[in-house]
């Protein structure tokens, strides 16, 4: 009885200890590719950990002095041995370069037809905006086997916008654009965390990836209040700031139109070509002094400090929507 009550107790511990993850769950499509690169560098590691100190330790034992008097043998060099320990770790590291590398463009270009969708970090929350217009505080809906590219700022610190369950992680700095990319293979939910220390209550933010089949997340797109789009607010706030006295469809404004702007590049009056996107239309709105065209003057006011980064993105929403009216008008 005892033997059985003491089989019965090894068996429940082996299996609480085979229910301890040793890493999270693996989600996206990107998350097993990441996987096996860690797993290669964590044993390459420990591999040569327990090489070095174990010959380190065997050489102690094995020519430890003897007598003070005891004089060490004369050495020679083996080329054998010298070309054995330069080569074989630049092999190693010549793998583990091409290995992350791929991997790493893999992961930094996001498929085109990716689902956009725009986060603003905060101390200390997540405020997430869906381009079709549902808001979201500290949670994020998307679709499984979708691409999704997460286009990010910050408010005041830097963030850090990590979901371990897809291997992805990306800083929200302030004043710029980031961006990363996902695609969520299995439907479930998953923790959101903020990867940077950004404040007094840093721990508390957190969140939540709530993945869903595409039938569910269009249910969820549509439900609940009706909202606007980011583009259609871009829209009326385009309006309320005063900016269609300047910026006219017909280009007959004080300042260029913006229909079929966005994806183009624009010369600028110092003959530097830029593109137009998402950081040069922020880089407009906040400093505009900093972008001056040809033929149009200086005058265009500055918005920073009126506008929040949520306003900004609904209004590049509304600026890349006239690209899409254009490329649809001209037949593109």
């Amino acid at each position: 009885m005892i033997m059985g009550l003491m089989q019965t107790g090894l068996m429940n511990m082996a299996a609480a200890v085979a229910a301890i993850p040793i890493r999270p769950t693996a989600a996206s499509s990107i998350a097993e590719g990441v996987d096996h690169l860690y797993f290669f560098l964590t044993a390459i590691t420990l591999f040569f950990t327990a090489l070095i100190f174990s010959t380190i330790f065997f050489f102690m034992v094995k020519f430890r002095r003897r007598s003070a008097d005891e004089q060490p043998a004369d050495t020679k060099t083996h080329l054998a041995l010298e070309l054995s320990w330069t080569i074989i770790p630049t092999l190693i590291t010549v793998v583990i370069f091409v290995w992350s590398s791929s991997l790493y463009f893999e992961n930094s270009r996001p498929p085109e037809a990716s689902t956009e969708i725009f986060v603003v970090g905060k101390q200390w929350m997540w405020h997430i905006q869906h381009p079709e217009g549902p808001r979201e505080i500290n949670e994020l809906h998307v679709p499984v086997n979708a691409p999704v590219k997460i286009t990010m700022t910050s408010e005041d610190v830097i963030h850090d916008f990590y979901i371990p369950a897809f291997r992805v992680k990306k800083d929200a700095i302030p004043g710029r654009y980031t961006s990363l990319w996902f695609q969520a293979t299995k439907i479930g939910t998953y923790h959101l965390f903020c990867a940077q220390y950004c404040g007094a209550d840093h721990a508390e933010m957190i969140g939540w990836v709530y993945v869903m089949s595409p039938t569910d997340y269009a249910a969820w797109l549509s439900g609940g209040a009706r909202n606007e789009s980011m583009a259609q607010t871009g829209e009326r706030l385009f309006t309320q700031l005063g900016c269609v006295t300047c910026h006219v469809a017909d280009n007959t404004g004080r300042g260029p139109s913006l229909v079929g702007l966005y994806g183009k590049q624009e010369k600028l009056r110092n003959g530097d070509m830029r593109l137009v996107d998402e950081a040069l239309i922020r880089q407009a709105i906040v400093t505009p002094n900093s972008i001056i065209l040809p033929n149009y003057p200086p005058i265009m006011p500055t918005f920073q400090g009126q506008i929040n980064e949520e306003q900004v993105l609904q209004l590049i929403a509304y600026v890349k929507s006239l690209g899409t009216e254009e490329r649809k008008t001209n037949g593109k």
